[in-house]
């Protein structure tokens, strides 16, 4: 049986967590032992505790993919969109293939690099917490821009993107790192999505509607 792990960013809520649901806990039973007070609140604390550690979950995934032209799926989610659009932060109104990810609170939120290659753009804009499926959540929100050079000089652009319930954005990638697959790219904290940008001549394989592994769907191939 695979171990369950709860991913580093979870530890410091979990545990403030943690002390409250005890404090109050122990304050009520005080107050009022065995009352239906207390068992009420036991219940919605053991309940509240047991959601955020499944949703800080961190299952161990490690594909294994020949081909480095392959983009795989950076989150787990439900695909939102796919269509050409221009992408003005880093490629200039360049023409793109845009392929969005929606997470939902009961997804994995980890985020995994799409692809391996040279991180040539990395930064943290501040912003709006606006719905993550909206399409305009995607240049008003909060969110993180990451460029990948691939190996065959090729560059796609990832933008990770808060929520409605999202307040904070965790991006482990900087200029000049190299990436791999396998490799945490960052995290999002509740309700939120991910935008690939790809080439225009990138061959994709998902459509609007299907749900996606991150780490293990495969969603495009670079000419």
């Amino acid at each position: 049986m695979a171990r369950f792990r709860i991913h580093k960013e979870g530890f410091s809520i979990l545990f403030t967590l943690l002390c409250i649901l005890l404090a109050y806990n122990i304050f009520v039973y005080l107050q009022s032992p065995k009352s239906v007070l207390f068992f009420t609140g036991l219940c919605i604390s053991i309940l509240t505790f047991s959601f955020f550690i499944y949703f800080f979950r961190n299952p161990k995934r490690e594909g294994d993919i020949v081909d480095p032209n392959l983009i795989v799926a950076p989150a787990d989610g439900r695909v939102v969109v796919v269509e050409p659009t221009e992408e003005f932060e880093c490629f200039g109104g360049e023409k793109c293939i845009q392929v969005s990810i929606f997470m939902s609170v009961f997804s994995v939120h980890a985020n995994w690099y799409p692809i391996a290659g040279l991180v040539k753009y990395a930064k943290h804009h501040s912003g709006r917490h606006i719905a993550a499926y909206l399409p305009k959540s995607s240049h008003e929100n909060e969110r993180s821009t990451v460029v990948i050079e691939a190996p065959n000089g090729k560059k796609i652009l990832m933008r990770q993107i808060a929520g409605a319930l999202a307040r904070r954005i965790v991006t482990y990638a900087h200029a000049d790192y190299k990436c791999h697959l396998n490799e945490h790219l960052g995290f999002i904290k509740f309700g939120s999505r991910v935008d690939l940008f790809l080439p225009l001549d990138t061959e994709v394989f998902v459509e609007v509607g299907d749900s996606t592994i991150g780490n293990e769907t495969i969603i495009a191939r670079l000419k």
